[in-house]
Formats: C-alpha cells, structure tokens, sequence
C-alpha cells in the first residue's frame, strides 16, 4: 500500500463540475503521475464543499489549503510549487473580502467557521462513489446497532426525543411520523426518500446525495427497520444526473457489502432499494402527488387523511422523509438523541442546511444550528451584499415561503418563528435580495412559477394563480388600479384557504408578504406609476445628460428601434415614443451619460424632449 505524505481533493460536485472540475481532476492525476508522485500523493473526487462560487475548487491535506478558482491551466503550477516543493500558490487562495488578506486553511475562512456540518460532515471530506471511505466515517454502524440491540420502538423513541422535524417544508416531527406508520397494521409498508427538490435556488438535497449518498440509504434502511417495511424508493428528479448516478452506485456497492438484501446482520431482516425518477414536476414534492407519480400515474394531489402513514404507496402504509431527514438519523442513532437535542432551539432541535443564492457575496451551501439569526447567515457566512448595495430582503422557503426585511435581522431561523412572521423554513432555499429588486416582480415571478407549476386539479390553485399573475402583470406594466390591489390581497387570502395541497395553500406566500412588508412599493406602481426599484421595464425611461454627453455616436449605432437622434458632434437625445427600453445604449455608453429612472419622475420634469 502507498505510504501518501498529501491528500489532494477535488469538488466533483454539480456546481464545480460546470465550471470545469473534471477537468481539474483529470490533470491532476496525469500531472502527478508524469511527476512520479503517485505513491506520494493520493487524489480523492468529493462531494460538495458549499462554497460553489469559488468553483473549482480544493483542498491540499495534511495542510487545509484551500485552492480557490483553479483551472487545468493551474494545475503544473501546484504540483511544482506546493506538491512537490511544499510552496503554497497564494494567487490561487480566497482572499478576504474586507480585509482583501489571503486566508491558507479552510477552517479559517469566516464562511466555514460560522458552520456546524452535521448532515455536510462528510460531503467534501470523502470519495462518495467508494463505500469504503463512508465506512471508515463509522458508515453503517448505526443500521448495525439498530439491528442487533434495538427494537423498532426503541429506535422511534429515540428518533422523537432526538426533536428532529421534518427537513422538507412542513417540519412535522419526525419520530411521530415513524410512529404513525409503525402502528398501521396492513403490509407490506413502504418508505420513500422525497429527492424531488424544485425550489428555485435550492439544491441542499442534490448536494447530499452527491456528496454521501450511503447517509441517506442508511437512513432509509434504519426507518423501514423501525416501521416494518421491506422496501424503500428513492424519488429524485432526473435534472439530477450526478445524484442518480452516484446513488446507483452507493446501492449497488451496499448490496456487495450486504447491507442492503436479505438477513441483514445475521437477523431476519431484510431490506431492498430502488431509485424512481420524477420528471420535474414541482407538485411531485408533495407527498400523495410523488406516490402517484412512482406508480405511474400522473402526480395531482389527493384530499389527506387518510395520511401516506395509513393508505400510501399502492394503497399501503408509507413512510416519507426528504434527504436531509434521513440524513440526520444515523448521527442521531450514534450520537444520541441528547446530543442532537443539544443542538439548536427549544422547539426546532439539530442543524440546518441552507442554499444561499442572489445578491449574495458567498453563494453556496452552508449548514448551520436551528436558531441562528439571518444576520449571521447574510453578513458573516454570507459575505454580505455585492458592491456595497444595502439588504432589502430575503426569501426563504423557496416559492411558497415569504419574505423577510431589514427588520427581520436579528430574528432566528426556525420553524415556528418564520411561520409567526409569515415565512417558512421550507426545504432550506434563501434567496437574498438588494436594493434593485423590485419586490412586486419578485412577487409576479413566483406567482408565476407556481401558476406553470400547478396540476390544475383544484380550481383554487388553477385559476387563482393565474388571475393572480395576470393582476401582478397589470401593476408592473403601470396598467393597475386600485382595486387590483385589493382583487390581489382577496384572491390570495381564498387561494390560500381553499386549495386542495399544501403547495396550493402557500402559493400565495410571496404576494401575501410583500405586500404586508413592501405595500408602500405596490402603491407607488399603481399611483404614481413607478417602479422605485427601477426594475418595471414598462415604467422605466432612459435619459442622456446633455453635460456628459460627447457626442460619440455610439449609442446611436447600438439602439436597436433607432430612438436615438443626433447628427455628428451633437448631442443625443432619446425620442420617448420609439425607445423598447432595453437598456443596450446605457451598456454601451463608455462616459456613463445615460441613466434609468421611473418614467412617472421623468415626465414630471418636463423634459419630454430628451428622454423616455
């Protein structure tokens, strides 16, 4: 066996991989191979790190160097200089964004330190397409356990006092769950891994299972344990090829291990495994739409009760947990549940992992104890907004959550908090938002979402999302009256009581809470006309300032509807009537002589002549 002296890995993980990772990886290894440096240093292909916006990315080990950015290119130069000369390639670090001081280690970089990787322990840190390295984590030993010295009441027990809530949206507890489907008496039970995550900006799930898919399968087989089923099913969308493909591995390499099968442990025991892929359907993520989807039947919702637990699957008991749920259960089983219940808030126990994602500086996964506030989340593991812009707002719980502002800093990221101020915890997708967003096309770009997304069945959701979107249209076109505003709260209020799902219910969320924080903001593009965001194409105008302008001619020549006039050497003006709005004279300008405003200041200026 090689004595190696490095451990080199690799991000192979989606967000990585688009930016070129393979590549990386694949130079890496034929440039340590052509250096004689194969016996010296091993190179490991990992899972997700969570700071995907510094892709590629790795890490050097015994050291922790963190190599941000790094491309094929880059490669001779770190074998030569670090590998094999033991110099770290500062240019390649991440530099502080305040202080702009190269940080060498990883754990000593603010968007790391502020974690507690529970659920992420491994993901970044081993091979996911070898069962071996998830082994030597103590892979399996909690499935081991359960089997041979516990009961299945003795393991929902523990699961309960543990505190662990559901990690896909609802946050009902778990280990009531398993008690729930424990207690059916028809067989045969089912458990199913809900892998269907179609929040936009969301990709916690995707992650996990391509950084430690064995945390999920072992999850699964200590639940059907627990509730009597022989059975599970992975429901995971195709758009996740990396995931699909590294699950089937991590199941066919559980099954030659003899986790997976018949006798488990030497006991009676048994227990199989197999993926279904969902189409990409975003009602699927509800629980009665994705069993009917798995048997083949188009994915619509179903009144509840009865609940999956008692008439699921194939009309069985069904258990249904997302990835990030099952994760948690073999720390829990090996750990404790005191030493989960340590962790986070009275009423929401443990860890949770959050996609960071929009007007962020670090874009990318982080994991951190239930409880912590938004202003540790955006302004520390976050990095802040981009280009000194101030916070406006964030989203959390992806479209069928609701925003949050200024004044909601300092509060706590759990469930029932965010519920009481007309937000969700949802699956773990937060979408930041600055100054430049318009918080009522924030709103009309979720309620249309849901409106393509919705699986018609209930009139509530099929017609309520659409009259919704085509009232948002209205109000950013500067077409809206006042009584769309009050047609808009109206409809929302009956959308959300009277739909069929819980994905029906919450589709209203955004508007709701826009317009409880950001009213001031619908009221100004439905009076005054504009949009004070400068976001509403149909209520924006463009203007060149007569003192910056020289007359170049360049706009002119990029405008695509000829609204720009003036001969050579004069200066231009931009003819309202023929402008489209698009904002590509404004790009191209090299003097900064054009600027967009809300058409309503504009006009009121009299200035008819010079701009739109």
């Amino acid at each position: 066996m090689p004595n190696y002296s490095r451990q080199v890995l690799v991000c192979q993980g989606t967000g990585c991989l688009s930016s070129g990772s393979s590549d990386v990886l694949m130079g890496l290894e034929k440039e340590i191979e052509a250096e004689g440096l194969a016996d010296q240093v091993k190179v490991v292909k990992s899972g997700c790190f969570g700071f995907c916006m510094q892709g590629p990315v790795m890490i050097v080990y015994p050291e922790g160097i963190f190599y941000t950015r790094v491309h094929a290119e880059d490669i001779p130069e770190i074998v030569e200089k670090h590998l094999k000369g033991g110099k770290i390639v500062e240019r390649l670090l991440f530099h502080d964004p305040v202080t702009k001081e190269p940080i060498k280690a990883f754990k000593d970089i603010l968007f790391f330190k502020g974690q507690k990787r529970v659920v992420l322990q491994n993901s970044g840190s081993i091979n996911p397409e070898n069962i071996e390295e998830y082994i030597a984590q103590d892979g399996y030993l909690a499935f081991e356990k359960v089997l041979k010295e516990m009961s299945p009441e003795e393991v929902i027990e523990q699961v309960k006092k543990s505190g662990l809530r559901g990690r896909g949206g609802g946050g009902f507890p778990t280990g009531r769950k398993w008690e729930f489907a424990r207690k059916s008496q028809d067989k045969p039970k089912y458990v199913i891994c809900n892998a269907d995550e179609g929040d936009p900006g969301a990709f916690m799930d995707r992650s996990i299972l391509e950084g430690d898919p064995h945390s999920v399968i072992e999850g699964m087989c200590i639940a059907g344990y627990a509730i009597g089923s022989n059975q599970g099913y992975v429901y995971v969308r195709a758009e996740y090829p990396v995931a699909v493909k590294r699950l089937e591995i991590a199941i066919r390499q559980a099954k030659e291990k003899g986790f997976l099968g018949k006798k488990l442990w030497g006991t009676d025991f048994f227990f199989d495994l197999d993926i279904r892929l969902g189409a990409g359907a975003f009602v699927c993520g509800e629980e009665t739409s994705l069993i009917r989807s798995i048997q083949g039947l188009r994915g619509e919702p179903r009144p509840r009760p009865p609940f999956p637990a008692v008439e699921g699957l194939w009309g069985r008991p069904t258990l249904i947990n997302n990835v990030e749920t099952l994760a948690n259960i073999p720390r829990i089983i090996r750990k404790g549940s005191d030493w989960f219940s340590s962790i986070g808030t009275e009423q929401s126990k443990g860890t949770k992992v959050f996609a960071l994602a929009g007007k962020i500086n670090n874009t990318g996964l982080i994991e951190v104890p239930m409880g912590t506030t938004l202003r540790e989340v955006i302004f520390n593991l976050g990095g802040g907004i981009p280009n000194g812009k101030r916070f406006k707002a964030a989203q959390t719980g992806g479209p069928s959550g609701g925003c949050l502002t200024e004044e909601h800093l300092d509060i706590s990221l759990e469930y029932d908090t965010l519920l009481s101020v007309g937000s969700m915890m949802g699956s773990g997708g937060l979408i930041v938002m600055d100054e430049d967003s318009c918080m009522v096309d924030v709103a009309r770009f979720y309620i249309e979402f849901m409106r393509d997304e919705s699986c018609g069945k209930c009139t509530p959701c099929r017609v309520g999302t659409k009259r919704m979107l085509e009232i948002l249209n209205r109000i950013t076109e500067g077409k809206g009256t006042e009584k769309d505003l009050i047609d808009l709260e109206d409809l929302a209020e009956i959308v959300h009581e009277n739909s069929l799902c819980g994905l029906g219910n919450s589709a209203p969320n955004p508007v709701l809470s826009t317009l409880r924080y950001f009213r001031k903001e619908y009221e100004a593009h439905i009076y005054q006309k504009d949009c004070p965001a400068g976001v509403c194409q149909a209520l924006l105008s463009y203007r060149i300032d007569p003192e910056l302008c020289k007359a170049c001619g360049l706009c002119r020549k990029e405008c695509p509807t000829g609204a720009i006039k003036g001969a050579p050497k004069q200066k231009h003006i931009i003819e309202s009537e023929a402008c489209s709005r698009c904002g590509a004279c404004m790009t191209k300008c090299p003097f900064k002589a054009i600027s967009k405003g809300s058409s309503a200041r504009t006009h009121s200026d009299h200035d008819h002549s010079a701009v739109h």
